[in-house]
């Protein structure tokens, strides 16, 4: 018989193989391991079973899995509550990040929000949660289909500049006030003027839509206009942000006056050149996976050159996104890849590091009072704007009203502002945990107040 060839074995044979070659080996070798070797001295026991209870307790992916797993139930949990109460998930899943912190969580069980967000694993919690941003501002980017805009580019210009305008004017006019209590050390009234202007002034788009959808409203005459002012109003918010950002964080005037031209060029290569581009492309069919890989790729350049040029990676991830939003195909691509993962799974991260960055003592009992004056100021500001500019330009009075209501919706834009100041050292304490307050307040204000203009206008009708 040739070396190549065996006859074919019975049944029995490869069973009584498999336990001589296999199982009694195996089992051989677990009893040596057990019982051949000798007994360890009795203070190493336990230093080793010390050990490696410390190395399970302090492992850090095992910690990060357990956060993440308290988060997302947290915060699939509260998304569902909010909706039964005809809020979108969204709302919910902001305050269940919030609730996590040691505003609420830490003064209730200390020991155990100490144990389960340690300040040691902070570091590593938040890089992932900026990625978990970065990757939802490059969805918000590809939402904003500026092809709405035809047939109505010059209202939705006057309404959302009006929009932004107004409530900016008034959030300087703030911090002329805030400015003497809150002002953190060392920061100029010019650059903490300007963000509180700038964060007074922020519609969340990406919450709009989602409201829009909840309600019925999207293909809507009204529904339309709001999404065609809220993308404008969107880009200009963050093209002036990145801006003022630029500006606050040059030292001089010549580094301030590089860092702005910086950025515009910056903006005009991704509209004037990058954005063309992908308009002209097709993606051909198989060929979906290379161009998101690609687009990842821009993604994660565009933010590291806006973060060596002096703003923020933010603004590369959202400046790819407008780019790619001139591509139908690429449009699509992102949306249906990239935001539930972003939406899912990373941005409870967020939600929870902006909780955690709320100390137990960042709200006093005389900050109600300032949460509600601010509350009232960001919401007369954004309608004011909204509804003079509507109504100018021809809207009837009921839907500018309501026009400016949903304007009104701040939501996870306004976190993500915020947290950018409070890294820049812009924001202290006390007024980030205000204005915190402030956007999930007027965001939860615009369902009940839509609900409310439809039943005055159905009791007139």
């Amino acid at each position: 018989m040739d070396a190549g060839t065996h006859r074919p074995a019975s049944r029995g044979h490869w069973g009584w193989l498999y336990l001589v070659w296999a199982v009694l080996p195996l089992l051989a070798g677990l009893l040596l391991a057990r019982y051949a070797g000798l007994e360890a001295p009795v203070q190493m026991q336990h230093a080793v079973k010390a050990s490696s209870a410390a190395l399970h307790s302090s492992s850090p992916l095992g910690l990060f899995l357990l956060q993440l797993l308290v988060l997302l139930l947290v915060a699939k949990g509260m998304g569902r509550l909010l909706q039964w109460f005809g809020q979108p998930a969204v709302i919910g899943e902001m305050a269940a990040g919030l609730m996590m912190g040691p505003l609420l969580f830490g003064s209730v069980f200390p020991q155990l929000q100490a144990a389960l967000f340690p300040a040691s694993s902070l570091g590593a919690l938040g890089l992932i949660s900026q990625l978990g941003v970065l990757m939802f501002l490059l969805v918000a980017g590809a939402e904003l289909d500026l092809a709405r805009l035809q047939g109505r580019r010059r209202f939705a210009i006057a309404v959302s500049h009006a929009g932004i305008a107004v409530p900016f004017l008034c959030g300087v006019l703030l911090a002329i006030w805030l400015y003497p209590a809150h002002g953190p050390a060392g920061v100029s009234f010019t650059s903490f003027a300007l963000f509180i202007g700038i964060s007074l002034s922020i519609t969340a788009f990406p919450v709009l839509l989602r409201i829009l959808a909840d309600r019925g409203m999207t293909h809507s005459p009204l529904g339309q206009t709001a999404i065609a002012c809220a993308a404008l109003g969107d880009a200009t918010a963050w093209c002036m942000l990145a801006l003022i950002v630029a500006a606050t964080q040059a030292a001089g005037w010549g580094a301030a006056g590089f860092s702005l031209a910086c950025v515009t060029v910056f903006i005009g290569v991704m509209l004037g050149l990058v954005r063309p581009w992908f308009a002209r492309q097709k993606i051909a069919a198989g060929r979906e996976g290379a161009w998101l890989l690609g687009m990842l790729l821009l993604t994660l350049a565009s933010a590291l050159l806006t973060e060596l040029l002096g703003i923020h990676a933010l603004f590369g991830a959202f400046a790819a996104g407008v780019a790619a939003s001139a591509n139908v195909q690429l449009r699509e691509l992102i949306i249906s890849k990239v935001e539930p993962l972003a939406v899912t799974l990373l941005l409870p991260l967020f939600f929870a590091m902006t909780g955690l960055r709320l100390r137990a003592d960042a709200l006093q009992v005389s900050d109600l009072w300032l949460c509600l004056f601010v509350i009232a100021v960001a919401s007369i500001g954004k309608l004011l704007g909204t509804f003079a500019a509507a109504r100018s330009a021809g809207m009837q009075a009921q839907e500018s009203l309501r026009l400016g209501m949903l304007m009104n919706t701040r939501g996870l834009m306004e976190l993500i502002v915020l947290n950018l100041g409070y890294e820049l050292g812009l924001l202290g304490d006390r007024l980030f945990a205000v204005l915190v307050v402030m956007a999930l307040v007027t965001t939860a204000m615009t369902g009940p107040l839509l609900g409310w203009s439809e039943r005055g206008r159905a009791k007139k009708s």
